[in-house]
């Protein structure tokens, strides 16, 4: 097989968030200091909803925290076309029904400027068709099944690197290019029914089906799943070289911990989104060494923007960001460029001029330079993370790799 093309605060809130940070002087924007005789000097208000509660709550929360750095460096910075950021935060409570309510609202209701997206393709999907139906501009950070760009939408472009079945690109080229006899030979796939953790997890399946490795389990089980243990049982029970987790947080924790209970100790371990969490050690019993994720982002990149933003995020949450934070940011930088390029943030006219500028342009961001296609796919790929030594590491790409890639992994 050639080698695959690579594709392109601190609390959670019950109810709505009016976040404005009070900004310095006008500087940061093209636009004139008033913003334009529609805006005046009136704050450019971005309607939000967010699984604060609900199965996607820490996820969620992520990007919550993403979005209000990003918002505050603006604001410190001058504003958009020298106004100030307002983020109108809903809680859709991880419930697709209440997140197309939450966008309607805000958008016909309360009339904000802008919109961007929540998390999770689950509500995503809802959620993009409400804004295409207003002819907003929908920039969303946590969405990357494929079936989110095949709805015919022009509006919608997802802030990050690659989309869900190419994550795993480099560990696949990685494995194919192991020595025959040294390549694992089965694996077992476990997926939330979620079409972001299926495609991820089915991204790596068909890949190592392709180099000839043999899949021996492939279950699927729904996104309110807690007892993990009747699936662990099979894997276990299959005892395959590498276990392939297509999951969200929680359910990863709690199918690793099944997993340690019965002893089972592949030579290869990837799960979706779970290792990225900063909860996600403790939670597992610290027992992470050898543990793989993909991820679009890393704390020691040296991207431009970056370093201010590791910065605003550690002095207004405490800490450094994950991934979903800087999806959140990575999403607010799309945005921002957008509409100073444009000069202009309503609704109306403005937003498919945004659009246009948008499917015409490439925007440097935390996570890379982002372009995107027809559809709204991105242009980039993901790395590869895992544990080494108890922290987590970039281990793919070879030319930015942090530390080398631990196979067969450690027990846990």
């Amino acid at each position: 097989m050639s080698t695959r093309k690579l594709t392109a605060i601190t609390a959670a809130t019950a109810g709505a968030l009016l976040l404005a940070s009070c900004g310095g002087d006008t500087g940061g924007g093209t636009g004139d200091a008033t913003g334009g005789a529609e805006g005046g000097d009136d704050p450019i208000v971005i309607g939000i909803s967010l699984p604060l509660t609900g199965d996607f709550a820490e996820p969620g929360k992520g990007v919550q925290r993403g979005y209000e750095t990003w918002a505050k460096v603006i604001n410190d910075g001058g504003g958009l076309l020298g106004r100030q950021v307002e983020l109108k935060i809903l809680d859709d409570a991880s419930d697709a029904a209440r997140v197309v309510a939450d966008y309607e609202s805000l958008i016909a209701q309360d009339e904000v400027d802008l919109v961007m997206g929540p998390f999770s393709t689950r509500l995503v999907v809802p959620a993009s068709r409400v804004a295409d139906e207003y002819g907003m501009l929908f920039v969303e950070p946590a969405a990357a099944a494929a079936e989110v760009f095949e709805n015919g939408f022009e509006n919608i472009f997802y802030a990050a690197p690659a989309i869900a079945p190419d994550h795993y690109n480099y560990l696949l080229d990685f494995i194919e290019a192991m020595p025959e006899d040294e390549r694992p030979q089965t694996a077992a796939v476990a997926a939330m029914d979620d079409p972001f953790a299926q495609g991820t997890a089915y991204g790596l399946r068909d890949g190592l089906a392709e180099l000839g490795v043999e899949i021996v389990v492939d279950e699927v089980y729904p996104p309110n799943a807690t007892d993990m243990s009747a699936v662990a049982a099979q894997i276990a029970d299959a005892d395959p070289d590498v276990v392939i987790g297509g999951t969200q947080y929680q359910d990863a924790v709690n199918m690793i911990l099944a997993l340690q209970q019965l002893d089972y100790q592949p030579r290869m371990a990837a799960f979706s989104t779970a290792p990225t969490n900063p909860e996600f050690v403790e939670a597992i019993g610290g027992a992470v060494d050898g543990i793989l994720s993909p991820t679009g982002y890393t704390v020691e990149a040296t991207f431009p923007s970056n370093e201010e933003f590791v910065a605003a995020n550690e002095e207004l949450h405490g800490a450094e960001p994950g991934e979903d934070e800087a999806n959140a940011y990575t999403a607010g930088q799309v945005v921002a460029a957008a509409v100073e390029a444009v000069g202009c943030a309503e609704q109306g006219d403005c937003q498919q001029d945004l659009i246009d500028w948008l499917h015409e342009n490439e925007v440097d961001t935390v996570v890379g330079t982002l372009g995107w296609d027809e559809a709204g796919r991105p242009n980039g790929a993901h790395l590869i993370q895992q544990y080494v030594d108890g922290e987590i590491a970039i281990v793919l790409p070879a030319d930015v790799a942090e530390a080398e890639l631990i196979y067969p992994k450690p027990e846990w």
